[in-house]
């Protein structure tokens, strides 16, 4: 019997060891060791790439806006020559217009006669359909009569030598102008008051 146990005892592997040869053989053997698979990264080297990183996205930054304020001038600029454009057109058309506008003031002031009240209407009618449409597209009417002779504005027809308005006054207006956006389209024909020269004194002998 005693033989039986000695013989028995000898026959049963140790636990633990067949448990760690198991291990060694799934693992192949190449399992690294507990301080090698724990070992921290380079802290130095993980700082500079992030620098890095930082350095290339501020660079990204800039670029954008850089862009933005590229595209934002280029997109006033365009609106601005829309605009030129725009006001040119309109000015050129006001232009052609200003003969007709003359036209209907010469023959509102020809015909007074009672006969022709009835086409006096529709012709005020349509005068003043055409200066309000002018008007509001920008165009501003000048008539200056009673202020001061401006050569910007103004074109002296005529001359009016008196006393009575102060030198350089406009007396009259002839035909009146017109002003676009500060552009003059038309200057107003004017005449313009000139004060007599100061008579000389005679020298007493």
């Amino acid at each position: 019997m005693r033989d039986f146990w000695q013989r028995k005892d000898k026959k049963l592997p140790d636990k633990d060891t067949n448990s760690n040869m198991e291990r060694d053989e799934v693992n192949g053997g190449t399992e690294p060791a507990m301080d090698e698979r724990n070992e921290p990264s380079d802290p130095i080297g993980n700082e500079a790439e992030t620098a890095k990183l930082l350095t290339e996205l501020d660079d990204l930054r800039q670029t954008l806006l850089r862009r933005q304020a590229d595209f934002d001038n280029y997109r006033k600029r365009i609106e601005k020559e829309r605009t030129e454009d725009s006001k040119r057109t309109t000015a050129r058309l006001i232009e052609g217009l200003i003969p007709v506008i003359d036209g209907f003031e010469h023959a509102l002031a020809a015909h007074h006669e009672k006969e022709y009240e009835v086409y006096r209407k529709g012709f005020e009618l349509i005068h003043r359909l055409l200066l309000d449409n002018i008007t509001r597209m920008g165009v501003e009417r000048v008539d200056p009569t009673g202020k001061p002779f401006d050569p910007h504005l103004h074109q002296a027809m005529d001359r009016l030598e008196t006393a009575d308005h102060e030198d350089g006054t406009i007396v009259k207006v002839f035909q009146p102008g017109y002003v676009f956006h500060g552009r003059v389209l038309r200057p107003a024909m004017v005449r313009v008051a000139v004060n007599p020269a100061p008579a000389s004194k005679k020298t007493v002998n």
